[in-house]
């Protein structure tokens, strides 16, 4: 689709274009909760020059998810996003070498105990990546701090806890615990130890870039939605 409109407006929380209210892929009005959250997504609506590219509209592509995908069941949605904390990144750690196992620590350490005390549970670490089991109250709890998020923090936390791997980063970011680039620089405490003493080729390259792209547009739609 090529652009068609001249002007990009806001009227209680849906977009229009040329006067027309913007609809979902299937159909449904394109109504967002915040102001902050239209503006961002009109604003992609009005960078459009020439053919519509829905990769550069990420705001636009999670708000389509928040509504179509994850509104009609919010808790099963949150429930597959509750299943990583069953393998929290944060929780596998390295044996040697001793400078990696210190930046785990200090990455995160604070997190892990950020979690412990907020929602009052028992959480294990491990050496090696032998999957070592939660405590069944602790996927529980975690389960229900996620399972309260509404559809819009939902969809801003989908891609933000897949590309982390941690769903206690991806709390601690929604409930304002961390800031986007503590949390970006704790999911990538290994990759880049590796990258620092093996190097990155090209494909790590670009693929690191792109999942920074889609985790930083995810952190941006999470702050607008709060």
């Amino acid at each position: 689709m090529k652009r068609f409109w001249d002007q990009v407006g806001i009227v209680d929380g849906g977009i229009l274009l040329d006067g027309r209210p913007v609809r979902t892929p299937g159909r449904l009005p394109l109504v967002l909760p915040t102001p902050a959250l239209a503006t961002l997504v009109a604003d992609e609506w009005r960078a459009v020059t020439g053919e519509v590219d829905p990769h550069a509209m990420p705001a636009t592509g999670l708000a389509n998810a928040a509504i179509e995908r994850i509104a009609p069941d919010p808790r099963a949605f949150a429930a597959g996003l509750a299943k990583y904390g069953e393998t929290d990144l944060l929780c596998y750690r390295a044996e040697t070498p001793a400078p990696l196992v210190e930046r785990q620590v200090a990455a995160w350490d604070p997190p892990l105990n950020w979690a412990r005390q907020r929602y009052d549970v028992r959480i294990e670490t491990t050496a090696g990546i032998v999957h070592r089991p939660q405590p069944p109250a602790t996927i529980t709890r975690l389960g229900e701090a996620i399972g309260a998020k509404d559809a819009w923090t939902l969809a801003a936390l989908s891609p933000i806890v897949t590309i982390t791997g941690s769903l206690v980063l991806g709390l601690a970011l929604a409930e304002a615990a961390m800031t986007p680039d503590a949390v970006w620089a704790a999911a990538r405490v290994d990759d880049d130890w590796q990258a620092e003493q093996w190097g990155e080729d090209a494909l790590a390259t670009a693929t690191t870039a792109a999942h920074r792209r889609d985790f930083e547009a995810a952190a941006r739609f999470l702050a607008a939605v709060s």
